[in-house]
């Protein structure tokens, strides 16, 4: 079974916006495996996004992602990167599909609500990050009858 690493940004959890975007998950049978509210250290912010060090953006990003609580997550489905992905719509949000989480609660490049990784690769280095295999539970969703 795939799985996706997915965390909801710091303006995400100050606007109320957890149980919003949890629930257009779960409505698409998309299994969460692993969830856990963490203020990130620098050390993992930095390992997170490693790829954009020495970019114009990245000490923002930083700062951004320590400015508050995040809620990481573990996802698991078939596809599910690819449908995640299709949810949460384009990093800008100006450019997502109306509909998907950041064509409707996106405010910037940055501050787009949500990080999910874009291949089963970067999913496993990134969840690796924030969680210990141990804290990943194996359960069978009632809709997986349905795939």
């Amino acid at each position: 079974m795939e799985r996706e690493f997915l965390f909801l940004k710091p303006n995400t959890v100050r606007r109320g916006l957890v149980g919003e975007v949890i629930s257009r998950l779960e409505r698409r049978g998309i299994k969460i495996v692993a969830m856990k509210m963490i203020c990130p250290t620098k050390e993992q912010a930095e390992e997170l996004y490693k790829e954009h060090k020495g970019k114009p953006f990245y000490e923002d990003l930083l700062k951004f992602i320590l400015s508050g609580p995040i809620v990481v997550m573990v996802l698991e489905g078939p596809r599910v990167i690819d449908m995640v992905r299709h949810i949460i719509g384009n990093t800008d949000p100006l450019k997502a599909s109306p509909g998907s989480i950041r064509g409707e609660f996106g405010m910037s490049i940055t501050k787009n609500i949500v990080h999910a990784s874009d291949s089963p690769e970067n999913a496993e280095r990134e969840l690796k990050i924030f969680f210990k295999e141990e804290e990943i539970i194996k359960y069978r969703l009632d809709v997986q009858d349905d795939l």
